[in-house]
């Protein structure tokens, strides 16, 4: 068996296709643009390059973007001011604060301050609490994107066993409310769980978020699944790559390794899942490029139901 291999870029593509066309509908139909803003506290790299990625997205789909910097000396009240400030602006649909913050700033109050109604990344405990009773809201978004993802392609959730290995609030636990919501019957597993494999293995969906790098092998597949890579993980050492690749791809990483000192990799074996799963989502070019779509899906969906509500 030869798994199908689920192209985030394809899916990506046409979200922030229809996205796009959605905006420009608004903007002639009701005159307005959905509105995105962005605070990032600091000089974090990783998160400078995120957030330009986010802003860049959101200009090249036809929402109104705003980026705001702040220094990463600002403190816990100001950059509440700023949320506030943002949270009274009509012309702001969507506010996401980019993590990590600074130690001076309590991580958890300010997303609790982001209002639910402009909470892009459903991390409000309303949201969340909404969520958990399977109500309509502003889901995280690398679980909506996978969930998107699934229908497109459509693999059947309704009476599939899925099995979700991690328990983040980001993807995790949230991946296991949207897996309820599509009638699935849903196991979560994580670092305490006894006979993983014996879990693991009877999943028709798995989704595995644990930042291990190919941690996941054949023996923990259920043939015909459906295996869902989150993990994001810099592989170096050239012994461990030639594990995780078969011979068409492994040359290929070997250069990469040379060049930047490191090639991305899941937390599921590659060349084992591709020979047990139905449908495998490689790393890269699978569920990271959704993240980003979602956001400016959850964007447009916020700024129809606050604006068009009215």
């Amino acid at each position: 068996m030869t798994a199908r291999i689920l192209s985030g870029k394809e899916i990506a593509d046409a979200i922030k296709r229809e996205v796009a066309e959605e905006v420009a509908t608004l903007a002639e139909s009701y005159g307005f643009r959905p509105g995105l803003a962005v605070v990032r506290v600091g000089e974090d790299a990783a998160s400078s390059v995120y957030v330009g990625n986010k802003v860049k997205t959101s200009e090249e789909l036809g929402l109104v973007s705003e980026h705001h910097h702040l220094p990463a000396e600002t403190t816990h009240a100001e950059l509440l001011k700023v949320v506030d400030d943002l949270n009274n602006r009509d012309d702001i649909d969507g506010i996401l604060v980019q993590l990590p913050l600074p130690r001076q700033i309590n991580e958890k109050e300010i997303l609790e301050k982001i209002s639910p109604e402009k909470d892009v990344d459903g991390f409000n405990p309303l949201n969340v609490g909404r969520l958990a009773q399977g109500q309509n809201a502003l889901a995280p978004c690398t679980p909506a994107g996978i969930i998107d993802m699934l229908k497109r392609f459509e693999i059947e959730m309704r009476g599939r066993h899925a099995v979700v290995i991690g328990r983040s609030n980001i993807v995790g636990r949230p991946m296991a409310q949207l897996l309820l919501k599509q009638d699935a019957t849903v196991t979560i597993a994580h670092r305490y769980s006894e006979n993983l494999i014996e879990i693991t293995r009877t999943a028709d969906i798995l989704v595995v978020a644990i930042g291990r790098a190919g941690f996941i092998r054949g023996e923990f597949i259920k043939p015909g699944a459906t295996v869902v890579d989150v993990g994001i993980n810099n592989v170096s050492d050239t012994e461990l790559a030639k594990e995780l690749f078969d011979e068409a791809e492994l040359e290929k990483r070997l250069k990469t390794i040379e060049k930047r000192g490191f090639t991305l990799v899941g937390d599921v074996n590659p060349r084992e899942a591709r020979e047990k799963a139905a449908n495998f989502t490689p790393v890269p070019g699978g569920v990271g490029l959704l993240t980003v779509a979602m956001l400016m899906r959850n964007t447009l969906d916020a700024a129809k139901t606050r604006r068009l509500k009215k």
